[in-house]
């Protein structure tokens, strides 16, 4: 009777699985969004897009589907980039998305103020989407790209963080440089 019993068990937990995947549970695009994030570091992607965003045929673009809207998953890819020491992330929402109205794209008005919640303080950058598309290419031709492909369907709603060295910024590389120029202006010594 028990080796029965453990087939049934096992044949169960099996099945469960599997239809869990199928359906587009949480857990696979979560764990893959965590696994990708810790192995990301500067000048890579990662793009949290609308239903309808193209998909990238080259090596480095990587995607992944989630059953979610793009608020939660925008919350989520945040909070485990936070989790890294490594990284930062630099956020840029489509320039068109402030424009767009409620009559031309009913749900975008909820959308937007879901979107910055997610954000919990995080300054954005706007551009136009046509240049984060152009930013995005160039950027995969050298480094890797990762795609959260959620349920959300309005256009332009997309969100484009690029990761940024977490433990060294902008004012820093700028005093380094000016070190390093100053440095070469000065006469050799013997």
């Amino acid at each position: 009777m028990q080796p029965r019993r453990t087939f049934l068990l096992t044949a169960t937990v099996l099945l469960v699985q599997g239809c869990t995947s199928m359906t587009g549970g949480s857990a696979p695009w979560k764990g893959a969004v965590r696994r990708h994030t810790a192995e990301l570091g500067f000048r890579n992607w990662i793009v949290i897009a609308e239903a309808s965003f193209p998909a990238y045929s080259r090596a480095g673009a990587h995607q992944v589907p989630a059953n979610v809207e793009i608020p939660e998953a925008l919350a989520y890819v945040l909070e485990e980039i936070d989790q890294t020491q490594h990284v930062k992330p630099n956020v840029y929402l489509t320039r068109e998305l402030r424009s767009m109205s409620n009559d031309t794209a009913p749900g975008i008005d909820e959308l937007r103020a879901k979107t910055k919640e997610a954000l919990a303080g995080i300054e954005a950058t706007s551009l136009d989407q046509e240049s984060l598309m152009s930013l995005l290419a160039d950027a995969n031709r050298s480094f890797d790209v990762l795609i959260i492909r959620t349920t959300s369907a309005l256009p332009y709603s997309s969100v484009f963080i690029e990761l940024q060295p977490g433990y060294w910024d902008a004012e820093s590389e700028q005093q380094l440089r000016d070190r390093i120029s100053s440095e070469r202006k000065k006469p050799a010594t013997p």
